[in-house]
């Protein structure tokens, strides 16, 4: 069952500690024994894999041992998710928690959403590089009058002392000490002001973060830890009082006893840092809770991955032609010769025809070689002309980092309205990048082109195969982090991938009445690539479609392999239904609300898209969700770099196809299948539309089968039936759900 819809109310003191920060009456039977098992794991500091289906009450089985382990050892507790909705649960929960037991929680969002004045980093770490600059001038000002001041009270009592007589000479002397300390601060004094009328002069500021560093803010903090806050409810407050809410949150994490973020906050390595500095924690310091853990593998490649396209090397080469600097040649050299080697590759790559059919989307050219460093490594190293690149290299970055600082000095003391980007150091950086770590284990060096209004351009780019690279440091150095998602197991490849030592692992599946839903394979013709313009094919899958719209009292959701797939079955399939198409490009969330408004739809959309994970389709939004075709990713050259990567990392090719494709592909086909079904008191049919997930198929299909590539009780669950013989079943079961408002429909 959702934490929300458990009975409401605060745990006693009785039984474990951690049950203070459990917000209702009890837990449920595996509550406590996740809870109890997490807790155990925090104290001797491993890591948890811990797999729940939806209404096993993952996020407060983890969050109320965490809490309560960390007030006692002194750590902060960090939940992260890269799902919007999931952090809007969070939130839900840390407010149903803090009613109960009072926690200081924070939730942070990036900068680029929390932003007064829309500008970008640079341009606000050069903003408040500049105005605090001048604040910490006006404060030795102010700290100089005082000091005046002082000493002018103190030579009024010494000129007292000396007009009532007693000890003159004494007196005379200590005025005199008096007198020319105090000529000496304002001597001081003067020189402060001069330098903060230049100052003020001169400097771009922000008024925000000016008034957050010169106004009582105790008012807001009062209101920030009186509940949790949404980051929307703090820009609004923040604006309101004419504040910067970004830079006060990140003054006033210390102390915090739950932070929520997003994956990047904890995946990228800079921003980690700086984020664990505002928190004033080291990482030993932080339990980490990630949510929809099975996308940290996606999330972490993503980070690792770097790229530079033409346009910034072609900047860079303009910015080195206006820069008067003894390096600039040897800049040139090297950041020119790369450029050029560039647009040879990609241009040599492209086949007949390709020129003319590019489009916005960037399509990838292949310089992997089998042999030897990779065509764009060659080629740069071909049209490099000079002493040594190496040396050049040092050259171009050092001088590259000059003109970065003044590019900051500029800004900050107001010669420029825009913090510029210093191109070269963005080109200079990723060719030291690419020639050292395009060789690495792991690193697939690609080169991709795209049409843009300027014409052609390319880009190069070091895609990174084994994400542990990014997510094995992390967890070695956090104290502990609590890993769950409906769809984790096999266990032992998270572990692999993902770089964990001796992780706990649990399991636990739907919670809710079995015979509240059914879940079938249905043994249609195994979609194949090869096969999916067959007719005969296209018949069978669009009529089983029609038969499981028809028989469905409500909503119906299609998942298929690709936004393409879809497309041909919107287009094919004929109902009564009112259909919905999910496009690329457009936003999901419109089309889901008004799929959802209705009560007779079906929507069809990719596996691969934002509708199929991450989104509750609770009660009437839907009924039945279909999953058709085994959903494998497109194999291009990036993804075979991947499964050789894997592969070459865990002993074997059948290994790498394992790891690489076929895990995280019924992955995507379990998380599609949870849509559905979503509360003890809902009821629908969850149906596999390919021969390869049914049973009775595995041994003539092979490996081709992916059958038991499920976990077991699923595998259990899952029910063989033809495509003809579907209606039969559905209608049996909604039946017996009482489900038809009116006569069921006739086979």
């Amino acid at each position: 069952m959702p934490e929300s819809e458990q009975p409401a109310g605060v745990a006693t003191s009785d039984g474990p500690g951690y049950l203070r920060f459990f917000p209702y009456d009890q837990p449920y039977d595996h509550q406590h024994d996740a809870m109890e098992t997490i807790r155990e794991a925090l104290v001797t500091e491993r890591d948890v894999l811990f797999e729940g289906a939806c209404g096993t009450g993952k996020t407060l089985a983890a969050l109320a041992p965490a809490l309560e382990y960390g007030r006692a050892a002194n750590k902060t507790v960090v939940i992260t998710t890269n799902v919007h909705q999931q952090t809007r649960q969070f939130i839900e929960e840390a407010r149903a928690i803090n009613t109960g037991e009072p926690i200081r929680t924070v939730v942070f969002r990036g900068k680029g959403s929390m932003c007064h004045i829309d500008v970008d980093y640079k341009e606000c770490q050069a903003l408040r590089d500049a105005t605090r600059e001048v604040v910490d001038q006006a404060e030795e000002v102010a700290a100089l009058e005082q000091q005046a001041a002082e000493l002018r009270e103190a030579a009024n009592d010494e000129d007292g002392v000396s007009a009532g007589g007693g000890e003159a000479t004494g007196a005379a002397a200590g005025g005199g000490d008096v007198a020319e300390a105090r000529a000496a601060v304002l001597d001081e004094l003067q020189s402060a002001e001069d330098q903060l009328d230049e100052v003020q002069a001169d400097a771009t500021v922000c008024d925000r973060y000016h008034r957050n560093l010169t106004q009582d803010t105790s008012d807001f903090y009062d209101w920030l830890y009186a509940d949790v806050r949404t980051p929307d409810e703090i820009y609004d407050a923040a604006h309101e009082a004419g504040l910067c809410g970004y830079e006060l949150l990140k003054e006033g994490m210390e102390g915090v006893d739950l932070v929520v973020c997003n994956y990047h906050h904890l995946l990228d390595p800079n921003i980690r840092e700086q984020f664990f500095r505002w928190l004033d924690r080291d990482p030993e310091d932080i339990v980490a809770v990630f949510d929809e853990a099975h996308n940290i593998e996606d999330a972490a490649r993503d980070h690792a991955t770097r790229t530079c396209n033409e346009v910034t090397l072609s900047s860079a080469l303009d910015e080195l032609d206006e820069t008067d600097d003894f390096r600039v040649e040897a800049a040139e050299r090297v950041v020119r010769a790369f450029h050029d080697a560039l647009v040879d590759v990609y241009e040599a790559g492209m086949g007949f025809g390709a020129r003319e059919s590019l489009g916005e989307d960037w399509e990838d050219v292949t310089i992997d070689a089998d042999t030897g460093r990779d065509d764009l490594t060659m080629a740069f190293l071909e049209r490099y002309e000079g002493p040594g690149y190496k040396q050049d290299l040092e050259h171009a970055l050092n001088l590259a980092q000059t003109l970065d600082q003044s590019y900051q000095e500029a800004y900050k003391e107001g010669e420029t309205t825009t913090r510029k980007e210093c191109q070269t150091l963005a080109a200079a950086a990723f060719i030291d990048d690419w020639m050292d770590g395009s060789a690495e284990p792991g690193t697939y060096p690609v080169v991709s082109v795209r049409r843009t209004e300027a014409g052609v351009r390319g880009r190069a780019e070091l895609y990174t195969c084994i994400p542990r690279q990014v997510t094995e440091p992390l967890f070695d150095d956090l104290h502990a982090s609590v890993l769950m998602s409906a769809t984790l197991r096999p266990f032992d490849v998270q572990r692999d991938v993902l770089g964990l030592d001796d992780p706990v692992t649990m399991a636990y599946g739907l919670q809710f009445p079995e015979e509240r839903r059914r879940t079938f394979a249905v043994t249609s013709p195994a979609l194949f690539a090869s096969k999916r313009d067959d007719p005969g094919v296209q018949s069978t899958v669009a009529g089983t479609i029609e038969d499981a719209v028809r028989f469905t009292p409500g909503n119906t959701l299609v998942f298929c392999p690709s936004y393409a797939e879809a497309e041909r079955y919107y287009d094919r399939v004929g109902t009564d239904s009112t259909p919905y198409l999910d496009r690329p490009g457009e936003r999901a969330e419109d089309l889901r609300e008004r799929f959802t408004a209705g009560d007779d739809g079906v929507l069809f959309t990719s596996l691969w898209g934002t509708l199929a994970e991450g989104v509750s389709y609770d009660g009437d939004d839907a009924r039945t969700v279909l999953v058709v075709g085994v959903p494998y990713p497109h194999l291009d050259d990036r993804m075979e770099a991947v499964e050789e990567a894997f592969a070459g990392a865990f002993g074997s090719e059948d290994q790498g196809w394992r790891y690489a494709v076929e895990i995280p592909t019924v992955r995507k086909t379990r998380q599609a299948l949870g849509r559905v079904v979503r509360s003890p008191e809902d009821f629908g049919v969850r149906a596999l539309v390919d021969e390869r997930y049914a049973r009775s198929r595995a041994g003539d299909l092979g490996q081709y089968s992916v059958h038991d590539t499920f976990p077991e009780e699923e595998r259990e669950e899952l029910v063989d039936v033809a495509p003809e013989k579907l209606k039969f079943a559905m209608l049996n079961f909604y039946q017996e759900m009482g489900a038809y408002d009116d006569e069921p429909p006739r086979p």
